[in-house]
């Protein structure tokens, strides 16, 4: 997918990232991304490494042409396994805590989204 993008901090040598970066750079890739049947909203952020229903995340969130990364601390709720049906690609769902951070991502995805969380186009998760 070429506008998304995930990258791990530089020197980190630990299995899982401490910190995933994750880079939106449309409308469309962030309509697929966002969950927004989730109390506090999410995103799907596609990854090959493996990860636990419960694990806990921090992102940083850059949204299109925002020069300010989101820190989103989360949780993991969803896992798309390899070669899962339909083509969908592989990664994790995470859903966004209920504190400021995760409070101001929701209300800034929302914003940018606006009505095309109505649509019934399919999206990484659903």
């Amino acid at each position: 997918m070429s506008d998304v993008a995930l990258t791990r901090p530089a020197g980190s040598a630990m299995p899982r990232p401490s910190v995933l970066s994750l880079n939106i750079n449309s409308k469309s890739a962030l309509y697929a991304a966002y969950m927004p049947v989730l109390r506090n909203g999410g995103i799907f952020i596609p990854t090959t490494r493996s990860y636990n229903l419960g694990d806990e995340v921090f992102m940083l969130l850059s949204l299109m042409d925002d020069p300010v990364k989101l820190p989103i601390a989360g949780t993991v709720v969803w896992i798309t396994p390899p070669g899962a049906q339909n083509s969908k690609a592989q990664g994790i769902g995470v859903h966004f805590k209920n504190d400021e951070s995760g409070i101001e991502a929701r209300r800034k995805i929302e914003g940018i989204l606006g009505g095309v969380l109505n649509s019934t186009r399919p999206t990484h998760t659903l």
